[in-house]
């Protein structure tokens, strides 16, 4: 699953209200470029507060990260002389929550990827610099240098890797989200949405996988109902009604909507996750380097560092992501393929 189409579908699951707030608090934060540097958001020196300004999206948690100097020894020179990592994020014009947006202060970027992107610098002894911008923008900026990495919900493809390196941290999930009190779970097996009616987003990978399940279970003798709505709002109706039994979507959206409902009459959970790439390929979300940047290593190594001290847990914790959790990072992992990028 590409990681626009993922944005795109996770903006439709905002209010008006809420993407207007967040439009314009991008707009106020960069003076309407789309190339803007954000605050690094640390409480202090040897902090990084995650969940930091998430309007409710996140747990806040202080944690402590200290420089590796075994780490920070292998940042390239230019970089580690300079003293600051570059952290691409693309989350104009209005922020893809709870993974890139502006917080509640208006004005600093908040969110899972930017508060990873300020924890692998502080392993790194880097004070952390992430600049906002639109997502074509972003790999613009990693282009010509004016982002060291990528923290932005990218996608590993092999098509990308013609041009990037690429360290894990994520995986790519899709979700299926239900009443809280509904009992039902997805296992993994199509056959179990047999009888189902559910609900999904038009021309998005999501689709795809759902309608290619309906046609193995029509082969079957048995009946899958999918619907579409026009946004999001409408689908929840659907869903608190009764009218959809589930949606299908992306695992971090439907995340954030358990989040936002948790204490409302309208309270839902996840109840199951299938790989964005497919039943035969876990897909994964990944740091982004220039290719021969010489920084894929250390970010992975990081990160794996932040794995293995359980900060990396906390981290995803606090935005309820951790059932995307991966167990280490991998530098250029199988990705989705060239005839599925």
């Amino acid at each position: 699953m590409t990681s626009h189409v993922i944005r795109r579908h996770l903006l439709r699951g905002l209010t008006a209200a809420t993407a207007t707030a967040l439009l314009a608090g991008s707009l106020a934060a960069c003076g309407g470029d789309s190339e803007a540097a954000t605050t690094a958001g640390s409480a202090a020196a040897g902090t990084v507060t995650v969940g930091r300004l998430s309007n409710g999206a996140a747990r806040e948690a202080i944690l402590k990260v200290s420089e590796v100097k075994s780490l920070s020894a292998e940042v390239p020179a230019a970089i580690r002389k300079r003293g600051t990592l570059l952290v691409g994020v693309g989350a104009l014009p209005s922020g893809f929550p709870p993974l890139a947006y502006v917080g509640g202060d208006q004005k600093t970027l908040t969110g899972a990827e930017p508060d990873l992107g300020r924890l692998v610098a502080a392993v790194l002894g880097l004070k952390p610099e992430v600049r906002n911008s639109t997502w074509e923008n972003m790999f613009v900026g990693l282009d010509s240098g004016k982002s060291d990495v990528l923290f932005s919900n990218v996608t590993d493809t092999e098509e990308r890797k013609r041009k990037y390196e690429f360290a894990s941290y994520r995986q790519d999930n899709l979700a299926f989200e239900v009443p809280k009190n509904d009992t039902w779970t997805f296992d993994g097996d199509y056959r179990t949405l047999a009888g189902k009616t559910v609900a999904v987003s038009s021309g998005t990978n999501q689709e795809r996988i759902l309608l290619e399940w309906k046609k193995k279970l029509r082969s079957e003798g048995r009946k899958l109902t999918v619907k579409y709505y026009q946004d999001h709002n409408s689908t929840y109706l659907a869903l608190s009604s009764g009218k959809i039994d589930t949606y299908f979507g992306p695992n971090p959206g439907i995340a954030y909507h358990v989040t936002q409902t948790a204490k409302t009459p309208q309270a839902t959970r996840t109840a199951g996750t299938f790989s964005g790439a497919g039943a035969t390929l876990q897909g994964l979300i990944a740091a982004t380097t220039k290719k021969d940047s010489g920084l894929a290593k250390p970010v992975a190594d990081a990160i794996n560092h932040l794995i293995k001290n359980g900060q990396y847990a906390q981290w995803l914790k606090a935005w309820n992501l951790s059932n995307e959790a991966v167990t280490t990072s991998q530098i250029n992992p199988p990705g989705l393929p060239l005839d599925n990028s």
